[in-house]
């Protein structure tokens, strides 16, 4: 039987948990101040003790039940009513400018060639300063 199968495999359920965060097992293992193979040899466990696993649940910044109750399918439902509450709201369909982004884009670009005009020119005053004072030397 294999470990996807599994509904109560801990060590797969961490290791989703920890996919899902994008943390390495390395990062991981950082964390609870051990090596890679550790996690490694955890992620594979069916079981851990309830100590290491406040650690884990605690590295991975979620609660023990979390672990505990964790399912891919869980995950993907929750996903799936946060996106269709976000379709559904004004905050998913308020796409309308109130500006023309390229206008926007213009502004800036102008905006920094102003900038540049002023930098050019005072680095000729500097230039202009300098040689000033060198020949006055």
């Amino acid at each position: 039987m294999s470990t996807l199968t599994k509904p109560n495999h801990i060590g797969r359920k961490i290791s989703r948990i920890r996919e899902l965060r994008d943390m390495k097992q390395e990062a991981l293992a950082q964390a609870l101040g051990t090596n890679q193979q550790a996690i490694s040899a955890m992620e594979n466990s069916e079981t851990i003790d309830d100590e290491k696993l406040v650690e884990v649940a605690k590295a991975l910044g979620v609660t023990v039940e979390a672990i505990k109750n964790f399912s891919d399918e869980a995950a993907i439902n929750y996903f799936n009513s946060f996106n269709e509450a976000v379709h559904n709201s004004h905050f998913g369909n308020n796409n309308h400018c109130t500006f023309n982004p390229l206008d926007k884009l213009m502004e800036t670009v102008e905006e920094n060639k102003k900038l540049y005009e002023r930098l050019l020119q005072s680095e000729k005053d500097k230039i202009e300063y300098l040689e000033k004072l060198l020949k006055e030397k």
